[in-house]
């Protein structure tokens, strides 16, 4: 258990410099733009479109830095703006289901999966989602919180200031971001060590075949519900090659995985932002699940009349 914690730490530890190379420019260049006027003249541009969603012009950069980069910087580019707890959680949303789309639609492809249904259900349950909120919700008016980062900041003045103002920031998203990420890291590297991944697998065969997916689907599924599609790349890909996971199969996993996948990392970090992460993670969860059964019903149902007209056929 000691070793398994010590490896967990230290990968955690890992995770957190590799990220935070992302995070401190980010949250610096950000922070530092908002005293000039890109940003104004960027959000103004732009805001017509994103007033569809509820939001501001302004949360286009998060969004942009979020689907470009991955979660973290979206979470960065959120800390340097002054957003509502509505247009937060409208992020957050939008950004659970659309980040990353660079590394994670490249794991796609390699297992097989087509490049026009990920980019789709991806950004289509992103827009789609934030449309609803916005037209559903009428609260979360209020100014949004960042966890240990004060709502109200001091006027600066001089570009010492700021340049100040933007590393504290950048420091004290690292230091949240390292107090979340260490501790799953070392409960990850526990459920390794202690095969309780291959267990879960198990146990998570029969929602496999709810979903309309054979059991041998289950160790891409429960990879990707804990670790995530970037970080558990490896070992899903690894687990389509040895058990033999059709290409029907891989496809219903990736379309469920890309709507609700890492549930306990990409939940947790949001907390600091201040918004309901409870509501956040039943969204993706029940879109994730009715999402995968209507598609594979119709699939099922487009398969079994291919087949009829084939005896037809012949």
């Amino acid at each position: 258990m000691l070793g398994s914690i010590k490896r967990g730490f230290f990968v955690g530890l890992q995770t957190t410099l590799t990220l935070g190379k992302v995070i401190v420019p980010v949250t610096l260049i950000v922070s530092i733009l908002q005293y000039t006027p890109v940003l104004t003249w960027f959000a103004t541009l732009i805001s017509p479109f994103m007033r569809l969603f509820g939001l501001s012009g302004d949360a286009a950069i998060p969004l942009v830095l979020g689907n470009l980069l991955n979660l973290y910087a979206g979470i960065a580019g959120i800390l340097s703006l002054d957003l509502t707890v509505k247009e937060v959680f409208i992020l957050a949303v939008m950004l659970s289901f659309s980040h990353n789309l660079l590394i994670e639609t490249s794991v796609a492809l390699k297992v097989g999966v087509k490049l026009w249904v990920i980019l789709s259900v991806r950004m289509g349950l992103a827009f789609i989602s934030a449309l609803v909120i916005n037209l559903l919700w009428n609260g979360g008016a209020e100014q949004a919180q960042y966890g240990l980062l004060a709502s109200a900041q001091e006027q600066v003045n001089g570009w010492d200031a700021i340049i100040m103002q933007s590393i504290e920031k950048a420091g004290f998203g690292i230091f949240q971001l390292a107090l979340i990420v260490i501790p799953v890291m070392i409960a990850i590297q526990i459920l390794k060590d202690m095969s309780w991944l291959d267990k879960f697998s198990t146990v998570m065969s029969p929602m496999t075949r709810m979903l309309g997916m054979k059991e041998n689907t289950s160790t891409t599924l429960v990879t990707g519900l804990l670790i995530g599609l970037a970080y558990g790349a490896g070992v899903m890909i690894q687990a389509v090659k040895e058990d033999g996971v059709s290409k029907r199969d891989a496809t219903l996993a990736f379309i469920f995985l890309v709507a609700c996948h890492a549930v306990v990392e990409d939940t947790l970090i949001f907390i600091p932002l201040g918004i309901p992460v409870l509501p956040l993670l039943l969204i993706r969860v029940f879109v994730a699940v009715l999402l995968t059964i209507v598609i594979s019903r119709i699939w099922k149902q487009k398969e079994v009349k291919q087949r009829k007209e084939l005896s037809y056929e012949h």
